[in-house]
């Protein structure tokens, strides 16, 4: 996973920091008692180990991370498939191919939840079914990844989550979704694609500029693309499997984005070469 949060920590550093980075607040509510009154699960990392406690049970709830001792932290959340155990799952992601691919990665278990997380205390929604789970800080370069276990148990009266005020889908192989949000809106990301998708914006000057990395993107240009960006960046969704959801508050600073896609095909293609780029617009 490795090429994909490279790009995340480029554009912090793009930024002159996470302070003023849209990475600090894409995915955030402010306060995990504000955050729908959903159950919280506690997810603590600093770069060299990961630990989860909370309520531990199935429905909606908020991940509210704490990251500290990294320049930003990544927190993904594996279940499991029935019948795996982690030592077999363990093994699965130590093999080159899921380094590669993290589609590799189905076999053993499905990505439901991705974000990225800046120093401090953030909160981001999601929903978790009933099953072995696997935490890890996938900010890291390469393996061997802090990782955690635990067992989300059934709950006997789930929680929903809150109506988001906008919904950003990815699908195989573009963008659905409104292409207008504002902040403060509560912005809600699903992979409704069959293969794994992340949802990332970075700024750009204008809407001109950002039809230019739109094209240059589709053409496999990124090195060009990236000089049109702004210090301006955040991200709905970090690689994830199908059907995974989360949602929280929108604080971006107002502008032109062009939203992406990094992922590859198993043939190398860069998913922004496929249509998986489209210029966005935040607004007050």
């Amino acid at each position: 996973m490795k090429r994909y949060k490279r790009r995340i920590a480029t554009a912090i550093v793009l930024a002159g920091g996470v302070a003023s980075a849209g990475i600090a607040g894409v995915a955030t509510a402010s306060n995990p008692s504000t955050a729908g009154g959903l159950p919280t699960i506690t997810v603590t990392m600093n770069g060299k180990s990961i630990a989860v406690a909370g309520a531990l049970q199935s429905g909606a709830v908020d991940v509210h991370s704490i990251v500290s001792g990294e320049p930003f932290g990544s927190p993904a959340l594996v279940r499991l498939n029935p019948g795996v155990s982690y030592p077999q799952f363990f093994a699965g992601l130590a093999s080159p191919a899921v380094g590669r691919d993290p589609n590799a990665i189905t076999p053993y278990g499905s990505i439901v939840f991705d974000a990225a997380a800046p120093p401090g205390p953030s909160d981001t929604q999601t929903e978790l079914a009933p099953g072995d789970y696997v935490a890890l800080d996938t900010a890291h370069e390469r393996p061997p990844f802090p990782s955690a276990t635990f067992t989300i148990a059934p709950s006997s009266s789930p929680a929903t989550l809150p109506a988001a005020d906008a919904t950003e889908s990815a699908i195989d192989f573009r963008f659905r979704g409104p292409t207008v949000l504002h902040n403060g809106q509560l912005v809600r990301a699903i992979n409704s694609g069959w293969t794994v998708h992340m949802a990332e914006a970075f700024g750009v000057r204008n809407a001109a500029a950002g039809r230019k990395a739109v094209k240059l993107l589709r053409h496999g240009k990124d090195k060009q693309a990236q000089r049109l960006a702004t210090k301006a960046f955040f991200s709905f969704q970090e690689p994830v499997s199908h059907g995974a959801v989360q949602q929280a508050v929108l604080h971006a600073k107002p502008g032109y984005y062009v939203e992406v896609c990094h992922m590859d095909t198993q043939d190398g293609r860069e998913h922004t070469r496929l249509g998986m780029e489209r210029l966005i617009r935040v607004a007050r």
